[in-house]
């Protein structure tokens, strides 16, 4: 599921580099029968046949809550095309062992169809607790995210980046929605895996702090009181990582496609940077009620970019293109300096007339049925 384990927060350390901090990605995906589209529970079979690829290192591999999901953590990456190649790479690895072991690699944000009885979970004493610690939510766990990990100088300035990435989080959760499917029904959201995943406690979008001993002395108190047994179960769509001098992003389904999920790589390594400029400058986060984020978020998981989201700086409605538009606008001086608006601008065009994956998922089974739906998510997984 979702980092609802609390595993590693990557698989290296990401550091700075001044004005262009590394970046990292992780994804999670599901195994899936060709046929059915139900999940398959061979994450030991796949990641055994993937670890003896000459090409992939054991750290980039990784387990989830569920046997019938897998996850990848690519290394430290200094510039987009990095990314992008490190996730084909690992994407296509992983899909011949999928194949080899009878199912088929899937990046969707949830499972579209799922069988009647609980999904195994992996067979290890911390996947066993949480599941029974949150009992039913692990049933529900079919759900994959992406991470981006951006390197912060320190603790400080990670609060102040996540103060005034709080806004921007609904716009990310739009643009990324690939889960409009559940248990073989549309579920009538863009993002059902945001729905699902905000049901799991110390979740959704996270509080304003004051600075970076606020920070600690609220997670210390949530560790005092057991609500929270390690910092990997603070599931915030945002957060300081527990292991590394990164800022987190957490609000973002799986994409089908790794050109959109480095797209979004460098959206968010774009409002870090942006970030930590306006708190450089003394500029304050937009003053946004924490009611008004939780509202824009839902709206963002619902409708995707299929009608309107709200504003960043003001919190009012507009259509979903000027929102997308503005923030390009906005962050274009910074995505040239970082030399990324190349991997970034076009792909946020076509994504705006192509629709993003819970779009396409729809069109598919409209026009194609199961089949067909099952064959393109393969399919576009695995593209090289």
């Amino acid at each position: 599921m979702d980092a609802g384990t609390g595993t590693a927060d990557g698989g290296r350390p990401l550091e700075n580099t001044g004005d262009r901090p590394t970046v990292g990605v992780e994804e999670e995906y599901l195994l899936l029968d060709p046929d059915s589209g139900l999940p398959l529970p061979r994450v030991d079979a796949v990641r055994a046949i993937a670890g003896l690829h000459p090409a992939i290192h054991h750290d980039e591999l990784q387990n989830e809550l569920l046997q019938a999901q897998v996850e990848v953590a690519t290394p430290v990456c200094r510039d987009l095309d990095e990314v992008g190649g490190h996730l084909l790479r690992l994407r296509h690895a992983l899909a011949q062992a999928a194949e080899t072991s009878g199912c088929r690699l899937a990046a969707c944000g949830t499972a579209p169809y799922a069988p009647s009885v609980p999904p195994e979970i992996v067979d290890a004493p911390r996947y066993h607790t949480i599941r029974q610690v949150v009992s039913l939510l692990a049933d529900e766990a079919m759900i994959n995210g992406m991470h981006v990990h951006v390197a912060v100088p320190d603790p400080q300035t990670g609060v102040e980046v996540l103060n005034r990435l709080r806004p921007w989080l609904p716009v990310l959760t739009a643009l990324s929605a690939n889960s409009p499917l559940w248990y073989g029904s549309d579920t009538g959201y863009a993002s059902w895996r945001t729905v699902v995943f905000g049901r799991w406690p110390i979740s959704g979008i996270p509080p304003h702090f004051a600075d970076a001993a606020d920070y600690e002395r609220r997670i210390d108190h949530l560790l005092e009181a057991r609500l929270i047994r390690d910092r990997g179960q603070l599931y915030w769509q945002a957060r300081l990582s527990a292991k590394f001098p990164t800022v987190e992003l957490r609000a973002m389904d799986v994409q089908l496609r790794a050109d959109e999920a480095v797209m979004l790589a460098g959206l968010v390594r774009a409002l870090v940077v942006t970030a930590i400029q306006d708190a450089a400058a003394g500029r304050p986060p937009a003053p946004r009620t924490p009611e008004s984020l939780e509202g824009a978020a839902w709206h963002a998981a619902r409708y995707g970019l299929d009608d309107t989201l709200h504003d960043p700086d003001t919190g009012l409605s507009r259509p979903a293109g000027e929102i997308v538009r503005g923030m390009m606008d906005r962050l274009g001086p910074v995505l040239e300096a970082l030399g990324d608006t190349r991997a970034v601008a076009p792909l946020v065009h076509r994504l705006l007339s192509e629709g993003n994956g819970a779009d396409r998922q729809r069109r598919y089974l409209a026009e194609h049925g199961r089949p067909g739906l099952i064959a393109m998510i393969a399919a576009e997984s695995a593209a090289s």
